[in-house]
C-alpha cells in the first residue's frame, strides 16, 4: 500500500483537524457552564434543558444537519442575522462544518463534565465558601481543578465525535473539496469512485491513528492530574 498522500487527502486531513479543534475550543466554556448548571442548580425546566442538550444523541444526524441549515442557512433567521451583522457565514463553509461538529459532540462534553462535577465533594466547596471565597472563585479554585479529568475526557470524546461527524456535516455544508470536505466525507467520496479504495483506506488509518492518539493522551493527562490531586 502506498502511504504517499495526495494534496486532496492532505487538505481533508488538515480541515478535519481544524474543524474538530475549533469545535472543542469554542464549545468547552459553554459546555462547562451548562454542566455546572445541570449539576449544581435546581430550576424549573431543568429536564427540558437536559433533554435539549442531549437531543443530538438520539436525533438522526441528517435531521440535526437540516435543522442547522434552516436556522443558520443564508436565509435562516440566525444565519441571515449573523451574516448581515458580523459577516459570519456558516452554510457551505468550513465554519458550518465546525458548528455541526460542535452540536453533535456537545452532549458528550456536557455529560462527562457534569458527572465529574457531581463527583466533587461539596463539603470542600462549602469549606472554601465559609472562608470567604465567592462562588465563582470556589468554582475556579476548587470545583474546576477537581473536575479536570472529566473535562479532559469530555473534550477527547467531543474531539473524536467532531472528527468523525458525517451526517450533519454533509447535510448542512455539503461535501465541497477544499472547503467542507472532512475525513469522513472524503472517505465516502473515495468509496463511490472506481479505484478510490486505496485513498479511502489511507484516510481510515489516519482517522483511527488520530482518534487513538487523542484517547491515549487524554488518559496520560488524567492519570497525571489524579496523582497530583491525591498528593495534594
Amino acid at each position: 500500500m502506498n502511504f504517499s498522500f495526495s494534496p486532496e487527502e492532505l487538505v481533508a486531513i488538515g480541515l478535519s483537524l481544524k474543524v474538530a479543534l475549533c469545535a472543542v475550543v469554542a464549545s468547552t466554556p459553554v459546555g462547562v457552564l451548562v454542566a455546572l448548571l445541570l449539576a449544581r442548580c435546581e430550576f424549573w425546566g431543568k429536564s427540558l434543558v437536559n433533554g435539549l442538550v442531549h437531543l443530538p444523541l438520539i436525533l438522526p444526524p441528517v435531521v440535526t444537519g437540516y435543522i442547522l441549515l434552516l436556522l443558520f442557512g443564508r436565509r435562516g433567521p440566525l444565519g441571515e442575522f449573523l451574516e448581515s451583522a458580523f459577516g459570519i457565514v456558516f452554510a457551505f463553509r468550513w465554519t458550518g462544518a465546525a458548528l455541526a461538529a460542535a452540536v453533535m459532540g456537545f452532549p458528550f462534553l456536557v455529560r462527562a463534565v457534569r458527572l465529574s462535577i457531581e463527583a466533587v465533594d461539596q463539603r470542600l466547596e462549602s469549606a472554601a465558601g465559609t472562608l470567604g471565597a465567592r462562588p465563582a472563585w470556589v468554582f475556579l479554585t476548587v470545583t474546576l481543578p477537581l473536575s479536570v479529568p472529566g473535562l479532559l475526557a469530555g473534550m477527547t470524546l467531543m474531539f473524536g465525535k467532531a472528527l468523525g461527524e458525517f451526517g450533519a456535516t454533509i447535510t448542512f455544508v455539503s461535501n465541497i473539496p477544499g472547503e467542507t470536505q472532512t475525513l469522513p466525507t472524503a472517505i465516502y467520496t473515495y468509496t463511490q469512485v472506481p479505484g478510490g479504495e486505496e485513498h479511502a483506506l489511507r484516510l481510515v488509518l489516519v482517522s483511527v491513528a488520530i482518534s487513538l492518539g487523542a484517547l491515549m493522551l487524554s488518559e496520560v493527562f488524567a492519570r497525571h492530574l489524579a496523582r497530583r490531586v491525591v498528593a495534594a
